[in-house]
């Protein structure tokens, strides 16, 4: 101290002390107070800032006594001063002021005096300069004075720290002072011993971050990790601290990741816990919409896996090894290695699959939307405050990206589905797999429709080209069974019972086809005397001895069962033709798509039923020659179409001939042949009569279940394509029963021996001289014939029961032949008087009479025809040529006989010329 003081007199300087009542008064302006010294002794300083303004003092201040601080400060400064440097100068003294007094109060009071004087005589150097040009200094000397303010503020703190050292010099020993030392030194240990443990606690921050994640602790760990980074930003200046901080980072870019693994597990199997957990991470972490981004992508990702995995799972398990090539093929490819025992499966576990994540993501649009609910209910009773713009923000997009996100995932379901169904080819699968197939497209689309309002066009355009492929090669195969079944159809009536009809075969399953036989032995609608085990016919009355029950179920089925007045008709094949129709119904009612194929395809079941019957039973050129009318120009015209566009004509004359001959022909069928089985040239049975009936029976009940179902077709058919299936039952359908007319004509033509009557009427003398009171044997012969044929149609009725339209047509077939072969007969004759003709009348009417008793048709056929021709005979000249141009019904050669025979030698040649040439203009237009 004493050296100090001896170097300050050496320079004229005074202590500290001394010095101070020598200050001007503007120096000597105020000292600090108590309060203010406090507050500047207790303002925090960090340890590291504290220890680089320490170290920031130079040297020379401490080196030696001798070391003059005043003049070493003057010599430093420049030239021209500045008052802002001169400030920022003075700062950086004061802040080592406060460092040292920290550290070394003895010392300082020195220092900050030395500082004093320094700034003081800088002070005094600038108010020289600003005195020589005053003028010009005016605003400089503001700047000056208020320099000064703050060099009298150091003057002032120097002082008091003059004085409280002087304080502790006195009142304080050094064992005092060294206390003082050790509690500052406590204090300091107790802050490092808490910042140790903060960056123990900090180290091990990794250890429960671990635990937290298995536990899936998502929204712990990443608040945790964020508030170990915010303590972590405080003891940066630690170098472990450093470390731990870039670890932190490390750990939270980690936790991310997991937390994206955890997000991709919602896409297979929903959990409300687990996804708000994974919510409530990505919301701490501000990437809500980075997450909702993710998670559509992992969607994709999800359908492609899923599909991927399941058609692999069966590949392998098919191809029986453990060969890993197809685990390299695309999709597509794999696709096609299905075989086809494992396609419906797989298909069923592939939608199976695809609808969990479609649920998982109905699900997760749930959470939202319930979420979403919640925090606005939460707003609106004002338990929570209001969501700013960017919360708003965030959920509009989650709420927007749902929403498109759900005709995005359908999408991918049906490409993938789409790929699935074209790489098997199904056109080879049985009826009820492809109908199951079918089923589960059909469930898969209505899970589409309620998903997202989709009407699934792609799902739709495959199932239809696929169902098109299918449908006509099934189709071809049924037309080829059908073909088969009419080959070896042998006619016989299938047993249904009374009100048998489409409706009661199910085209599910075979088991409810049992329906139309199963009440075949009821008694239901049998009378209660057949009930009894035996009646007298005699006498009604019941015997003792009774005959057997199995007798008696015999006999009802060959005698009564068989001849229901109500009962259907038909065949084993119509019963076949009929089950096709139902399946094609379903196949129609689940791809309306393709409705207008289905019903074109079905129509031709028909078609072809009806052509095979009409082939077997209805063909004979010699009915046209008739000029009868048998077949209408519509049936005519039908079954030309039918043999154009589906019967395979060029099989039919060449069976050798390749069938592979163009597509075309891929769509017809050969013509059916009837089976050698079915006998129809035998008289005892008129002819195959019970065959003939079964079959045209059975096509015209057919046509009354198509009837039926034409509401049904209509109701599924596109606008555009009604004309055809209203031109099918118009000009098809109808028909079936016209072509009862040339079937049961050719019985008719063969049941009567037209041929003898024609002869036995040849022989009759008709030129007779007086009026004969007895028929010819010709009528005896000719009403025989008629009795025998309705004996044998008795018996035929046992066999199958004839219904009455088809008795009457037969009767009036045979009464019409017979009638027009007596007009025959009469145009046979030579020479004819009138008690000739006398005659004619006698034997018509005398047929006419016994003919009545046989029949109940009213009027009798083709009586007028017989009746005209003969009073014909009694017409002129001039009458002849008016009838003639008046009846057209009959033949050249009847109208010529009248000519010759009935006029005679009655006219000229010219005459009768004249009456040739008329008949001959008639018949022209025949030929």
């Amino acid at each position: 101290m004493q050296k100090i003081k001896s170097l300050m007199a050496r320079q004229g300087l005074k202590s500290p002390q001394d010095g101070v009542g020598e200050l001007s008064p503007i120096e000597n302006l105020r000292l600090p107070s108590k309060e203010e010294l406090r507050e500047l002794r207790e303002q925090p300083i960090d340890p590291q800032a504290q220890q680089e303004i320490i170290n920031s003092i130079e040297d020379v201040y401490f080196s030696t006594d001798s070391f003059d601080i005043v003049k070493y400060e003057m010599e430093k400064l420049p030239p021209i001063l500045n008052l802002q440097d001169l400030e920022a100068y003075r700062d950086k003294l004061k802040q080592q002021q406060a460092a040292m007094r920290k550290l070394r109060p003895r010392e300082v009071k020195w220092k900050i005096w030395a500082l004093q004087l320094i700034t003081s005589r800088v002070s005094k150097k600038v108010a020289d300069l600003i005195l020589e040009k005053q003028p010009a200094y005016v605003k400089e000397l503001e700047r000056v004075t208020s320099l000064q303010t703050g060099l009298q503020l150091a003057t002032v703190m120097c002082t008091n720290g003059r004085r409280h050292l002087n304080i502790a010099k006195e009142g304080f020993t050094q064992a005092s002072l060294g206390l003082l030392a050790n509690q500052r030194k406590r204090q300091l240990l107790v802050g490092l011993l808490k910042s140790l443990r903060t960056i123990k606690t900090l180290q091990r921050t990794d250890v429960r971050l671990s635990e937290m994640l298995e536990e899936e602790d998502y929204p712990g760990a990443i608040q945790l990790c964020l508030e170990c980074q915010q303590a972590a930003s405080t003891f940066r200046h630690y170098s472990c601290i450093s470390e731990l901080d870039s670890k932190l980072q490390d750990t939270l870019e980690q936790i991310e990741e997991q937390l994206d693994v955890a997000l991709s597990k919602i896409c297979k199997n929903f959990d409300v816990a687990h996804y708000t957990k994974v919510q409530q991470a990505y919301r701490l972490l501000g990437k809500t919409q980075t997450a909702m981004d993710q998670l559509h992508m992992h969607f994709t990702q999800a359908i492609h896996n899923t599909v991927f995995q399941v058609v692999l799972g069966y590949v392998e398990l098919c191809a029986g090894n453990t060969d890993t090539k197809f685990q390299k093929l695309q999709y597509k490819d794999l696709c096609t290695h299905v075989t086809t025992d494992s396609y419906i499966p797989c298909l069923a576990d592939l939608c199976k699959a695809l609808w969990e994540v479609m649920l998982s993501y109905y699900r997760t649009m749930e959470w939202h939307e319930a979420h979403d609910n919640e925090d606005t209910t939460r707003v609106a009773e004002g338990s929570g405050t209001a969501d700013s713009e960017e919360s708003n923000f965030d959920r509009n997009y989650v709420k927007k990206k749902l929403e498109h996100g759900l005709s995005r995932i359908w999408q991918d379901v049906q490409l993938k589905v789409k790929t699935y169904l074209f790489g098997t080819d199904m056109s080879t699968f049985k009826y009820d797999d492809f109908i199951f197939v079918l089923d589960i497209i059909s469930r898969l689309m209505q899970v589409g429709e309620e998903f997202c309002g989709s009407k699934s066009e792609v799902l739709q355009e495959s199932i239809r080209k696929q169902s098109i492929n299918y449908f006509k090669n099934y189709h071809r195969t049924r037309l080829d069974e059908l073909r088969m079944f009419l080959e070896n159809e042998t006619w016989e009536l299938c047993p249904v019972k009374s009100s048998f009809s489409i409706l009661q075969l199910h085209y599910e399953s075979d088991e409810p086809e049992k329906s139309a036989y199963q009440d075949y032995d009821s008694d239901s609608d049998v009378p209660e005397e057949l009930k009894r085990d035996y009646v007298d016919e005699q006498t009604g009355d019941i015997p003792v001895k009774s005959v057997s029950r199995e007798t008696l179920r015999s006999r009802k089925k060959s005698d009564y069962s068989l001849n229901k007045v109500n009962a259907p008709i038909l065949t084993n094949t119509t019963l076949n033709v009929i089950r096709l129709v139902g399946k094609y119904m379903q196949m129609m009612s689940m791809l309306k798509p393709i409705a207008f194929d289905v019903v074109h395809f079905l129509s031709q079941l028909f078609d072809y039923y009806l052509y095979a019957i009409y082939t077997f039973f209805g063909r004979n050129d010699s009915l046209e020659s008739t000029g009868l009318g048998l077949s209408s120009s519509r049936l005519r015209t039908t079954l030309n179409r039918i043999q154009e566009s589906l019967i395979d004509l060029e099989v039919c004359i060449d069976p050798t001939g390749s069938l592979t001959a163009g597509e075309e022909r891929k769509e017809k069928v050969p013509s059916p042949h009837l089976s050698h089985l079915v006998v129809l040239t035998s008289g005892d049975t008129l002819y195959g009569l019970a065959e003939r009936v079964v079959a045209t029976e059975s096509l015209v009940f057919l046509a009354e279940q198509f009837e039926f179902l034409q509401p049904h077709l209509d109701a599924v058919m596109p606008a555009v394509k009604k004309p055809f299936l209203q031109q099918f039952y118009s000009q098809t359908v109808s028909t079936a029963s016209e072509l009862r007319k040339p079937i049961y004509w050719i019985v008719a033509g063969k049941a009567i021996d037209y041929e003898q009557m024609l002869l036995m009427m040849a022989s009759v003398k008709w030129d007779v001289k007086e009026i004969m009171s007895q028929h010819n044997v010709y009528v005896d012969t000719l009403l025989k014939e008629f009795e025998q044929f309705n004996r044998r149609l008795t018996e035929v009725s046992r066999r199958v029961r004839i219904p009455l339209p088809v008795s009457n047509i037969l009767w009036e077939h045979c009464i019409r032949l017979a009638n027009r072969t007596i007009v025959e007969g009469y145009a046979n004759v030579k020479k004819c008087s009138n008690e000739g003709r006398a005659l004619m009348q006698l034997d018509f009417q005398q047929f006419l009479m016994k003919l009545e008793k046989l029949t109940d048709i009213r009027p009798i056929p083709d009586k007028e025809f017989v009746e005209t021709y003969i009073k014909a005979y009694y017409l002129t000249e001039n009458d002849m040529e008016r009838w003639i141009k008046e009846h057209r019904e009959y033949s050249s050669k009847q109208l010529t006989n009248l000519v010759n025979v009935c006029l005679g030698s009655h006219i000229n040649k010219k005459a009768r010329q004249k009456l040739l040439a008329a008949i001959d203009d008639i018949d022209r237009p025949k030929r």
